[in-house]
């Protein structure tokens, strides 16, 4: 998780750094360094959202993945007492 954030926050300082040099303008300039952090949480923000996004996401796929198992067991044990009840039929 802190691996995501650190990404998105690295990745909203990259923006701010990306936006001053198309805008052609210093990158460090003293009245304009507090807009950094504020990329950066932005970015960090975004990326402990998308995190636990990620995380509701995979608790539903694993219940979805438990129950569709649990469903062909049970089709399974159907199939094979059903094919075990006509070799019974059969041999009587």
């Amino acid at each position: 998780m802190v691996s995501r954030v650190l990404f998105w926050a690295g990745f909203g300082i990259a923006t701010r750094a990306w936006q001053l040099g198309i805008e052609m303008r210093p990158l460090f300039l003293r009245q304009s360094l507090w807009v950094y952090p504020l990329f950066g949480g932005v970015g960090a923000s975004f990326g402990y959202w998308l995190e636990g996004i990620d995380q509701k996401q995979t608790a539903i796929l694993e219940e979805r993945k438990k129950t569709i198992l649990e469903k062909r067991a049970r089709r399974s044990e159907k199939e094979v007492g059903t094919a075990t009840g006509a070799i019974q039929v059969q041999q009587m």
